[in-house]
């Protein structure tokens, strides 16, 4: 699950396309007039061609004879990959299908997290101990606007999968990152969510201690928090009583 490389005219229209199929404005089984999309963004047929062989690839589009190219079901999507995981969150609106799917990542998230804890208490070196205090001083470094967190955040999280010396769940970062960097961008933008690092830490402090069931704990614990964090920001905008605050950071 390589990400695609968004550079030139040809990821860009990769990416133009796609955000109008995830964003419906190009509904599903609605064929596309490439005449049309050649014209209005100014690409050459064979680019338009070459950039749906790319969403071809990764179940959003098909060309059949007869009926030309056309937008396939979103049950056939390949949602799990980077690009469509990305183009979905950042194509600068949030749709119920989106909401559905942070939710969806957030289960995700719930059951592979807390057992890959458990392999990192369990397997971690002493280089991964260094990348997951690196990036946890990062985290705490609370001044340094709400991208620095995102980014500190991704790293702790990749930095723990990693540390579970298991390929395949280090592939796992490329799912888990375009929902957590999402959920980030949403939670570290508002003055409603709980400070991150004291939850961060008692993870890392399990795994420093090479105790998989304390590890386990505290991650779920990262979990819950971070499930209200979304709720409060959510819920921000309604009437609060003058008791209910929101917590400082």
């Amino acid at each position: 699950m390589t990400p695609y490389a968004r550079r030139g005219v040809h990821g860009q229209t990769v990416e133009v396309l796609a955000r109008r199929i995830l964003g419906g404005e190009i509904p599903e089984g609605s064929t596309l007039d490439l005449v049309a999309l050649q014209d209005e963004l100014d690409v050459s047929l064979t680019a338009l061609r070459e950039s749906l062989k790319v969403l071809a690839a990764k179940g959003m589009v098909d060309a059949r004879q007869r009926r030309g190219t056309f937008v396939r079901s979103r049950a056939e999507w390949n949602l799990l990959d980077a690009d469509v995981l990305r183009w979905q969150f950042e194509g600068g609106r949030t749709t119920e299908a989106d909401q559905r799917l942070l939710h969806n990542l957030a289960e995700v998230r719930a059951i592979i997290e807390p057992a890959a804890v458990r392999l990192a208490a369990e397997r971690r070196t002493d280089a991964d101990l260094t990348a997951l205090d690196d990036a946890l001083t990062a985290m705490e470094e609370q001044d340094a606007g709400a991208a620095h967190a995102v980014e500190a955040d991704l790293a702790f999280h990749r930095a723990l999968l990693a540390a579970t010396h298991n390929e395949l769940l280090s592939r796992m970062e490329m799912v888990i990152e375009s929902g957590l960097a999402h959920r980030d961008r949403i939670v570290h933008s508002s003055p409603h969510g709980e400070d991150p690092v004291p939850a961060h830490r008692a993870v890392l402090d399990a795994v420093r201690d090479r105790d998989p069931r304390a590890a386990e704990a505290a991650m779920r614990a990262l979990l819950d928090q971070a499930g209200r964090d979304l709720d409060r920001v959510g819920n921000a905008d309604e009437p609060q009583d003058e008791t209910e605050g929101a917590r400082p950071q």
